[in-house]
């Protein structure tokens, strides 16, 4: 079993009491662990690969309580940093009736931010390790350029890059300026996952089929289109693969993308070369991410809603 690495944020997310209730109303919430990168690593890890995270948390309690929910859950934090120059990031939600979310984030700067380039000096990739990055923390600051020493220690090495974007437009002062840098870091994806909420703010295309058409100029070896209850589309060395989605209930989505992706990298991870891999195994791979982002639905609390393979096994379709 193969190594996957995540870099970018951890987090804590605040979780209403109440549903359907607008952000301004809720009246208590409930802290969980999150940030799209721990919650693959957590995935990876629940089912039962080798995950390591690389990152920065605060010195604070809330930095201590999402330290010992990445060990807890067996995932790797020799690359996980303290800092005292900012507190660990938070993001308060709310949740409308069928699971969809509405997030404000403090973080002016957070901890996540401050990861230093010079921090990742002593880590080291191999060809058979993968490294997954969002664009949350490609916002210019000390964490965008660590990013960058990252991938291209990754580059290097030769092994394999995967990039979801996972756009949160609160987070960026200019819309523009984030799209520019999700372009950006388009030619490093290995495998490349979108989501058809995303496609075609980060295209400019209006149509389907002409913003994946623009991204498979950008020559991503796999690019997955996930549809949230619709399934999700692979395209692999030229041809086309559709999973249909699973009927759950949903009562909260968040974390949903970051496990179906988690889901996808164990099962890349579990192959001697997933590049020689046939049409049909790619499918089997996002039926099998797509019960496991069922699953999470079903669930309140992002992270902790993160099945283990038993659990994923069972659930009968």
């Amino acid at each position: 079993m193969r190594r996957v690495y995540t870099i970018g944020e951890i987090l804590i997310d605040f979780f209403p009491s109440e549903i359907g209730v607008p952000l301004k109303e809720v009246q208590g919430f409930t802290k969980q662990p999150g940030g799209a990168p721990a919650n693959v690593a957590v995935t990876v890890s629940r089912l039962g690969g080798n995950a390591s995270f690389i990152g920065k948390v605060g010195q604070d309690a809330f930095g201590d309580y999402l330290t010992d929910v990445l060990k807890q859950n067996q995932v790797d934090t020799r690359h996980l940093f303290r800092t005292a120059e900012a507190n660990t990031a938070l993001a308060f939600v709310s949740l409308q009736e069928n699971g969809e979310r509405e997030f404000s984030f403090y973080r002016n700067p957070s901890a996540d931010m401050l990861l230093d380039k010079e921090e990742l000096n002593e880590l080291v990739f191999t060809a058979a390790d993968i490294l997954h990055f969002c664009s949350v923390d490609l916002i210019e600051a000390p964490v965008k350029y660590a990013h960058l020493a990252a991938l291209e220690k990754m580059q290097q090495a030769g092994g394999t890059i995967v990039f979801d974007p996972n756009v949160r437009l609160n987070l960026w002062p200019d819309p523009e300026m984030l799209k520019q840098t999700i372009q950006q870091f388009l030619p490093y994806a290995d495998i490349l996952k979108i989501s058809d909420d995303e496609l075609a703010f980060i295209t400019g295309m209006d149509s389907e089929a002409d913003g994946i058409a623009a991204l498979l100029k950008t020559e991503p070896k796999l690019l997955i289109f996930t549809k949230g209850s619709k399934g999700a589309d692979l395209y692999f060395k030229g041809e086309k693969a559709s999973v249909a989605g699973i009927s759950v209930k949903a009562v909260d989505t968040t974390g949903a993308g970051d496990s179906f992706i988690g889901a996808f990298l164990y099962q890349i991870a579990g192959k001697a070369d997933w590049e020689e891999c046939s049409l049909d195994e790619i499918r089997e791979m996002g039926l099998f991410a797509n019960r496991v982002a069922a699953l999470v639905t079903t669930r309140p609390g992002g992270m902790q809603s993160i099945p283990t393979l038993q659990e994923v096994l069972s659930l009968e379709v």
